[in-house]
């Protein structure tokens, strides 16, 4: 009986043992899963912290795409209207450049022919001393070469109307020079110191008739006329490039 006793009473003693050891084994388990629990609740927070952030950074992100984008669009309509403004005045340049190319061309053209009237001018002033030899009453006088005569040397009196056989002969040598130019007209101005213009125009007018009936000058390149000398009287003859087409070269580059 004594050893039953003995028995039982290891037996429960060994039981409460065991049953301590497996208590605290639980609490250390438990206290093990409470601290893996927290720790998971901390990683969870964490996460959650840091999804707010992405979510943030995402959503600043897509605004400044969308900057991004309208920026861009702005950008590009500008180019557009760049483009379209460049473009344009590129067209004005263009045509600015061809207007001043044609009126280039237009002052080049009255250039050359201002430059061959005076180099007609020298030719003429050169033949015209070679004609009428060095003692002859010569001018230069806005672009015309200017030939003066005493009326008695022509008409043989101050009111005569008719060339003497000398000035006829005088004539003919204007008209080899209007001859050598074909390209020039004659002025012949009967020149008075009275005022009467009657007398000076027909002695002009003789002059013209006797260079178109004796040598040939096509009476469209002659104008005779009488005008007032301002104190002089005589007859000036102004060989000259043919003015009238000259002005008319000038108005045809201008209308076109």
């Amino acid at each position: 009986m004594k050893t039953f006793l003995t028995t039982l009473f290891l037996i429960i003693c060994t039981s409460v043992t065991l049953q301590a050891q497996r208590k605290s084994e639980l609490i250390e388990k438990i206290e093990s899963l409470r601290s893996q629990l927290d720790s998971i609740k901390s990683e969870v927070l964490d996460a959650r912290r840091n999804e707010k952030v992405a979510e943030a950074r995402a959503t600043s992100f897509e605004a400044q795409v969308a900057d991004l984008q309208a920026s861009n669009n702005t950008l590009m309509s500008n180019i557009s209207n760049f483009t379209a403004v460049s473009n344009k005045n590129s067209d004005i340049a263009n045509s600015a450049i061809e207007s001043l190319q044609a009126t280039e061309g237009k002052l080049r053209s009255i250039k050359n022919a201002i430059a061959s009237n005076d180099s007609t001018i020298i030719v003429v002033l050169t033949n015209v001393k070679q004609t009428l030899g060095e003692e002859a009453k010569l001018a230069v006088s806005n672009g015309a070469i200017v030939v003066s005569a005493d009326l008695a040397s022509l008409y043989g009196s101050d009111t005569g109307i008719k060339l003497t056989p000398e000035a006829e002969a005088w004539a003919e040598k204007i008209a080899n020079v209007l001859k050598a130019n074909p390209t020039t007209a004659l002025d012949i101005e009967g020149l008075s110191m009275t005022g009467d213009l009657n007398v000076p125009a027909q002695q002009a007018l003789a002059l013209s008739t006797v260079l178109q009936d004796k040598f040939a000058i096509a009476p469209e390149r002659i104008t005779a006329i009488g005008r007032d000398g301002n104190l002089k009287e005589g007859v000036q003859l102004k060989i000259h490039p043919k003015f009238d087409d000259f002005y008319l070269m000038v108005r045809d580059e201008m209308k076109n």
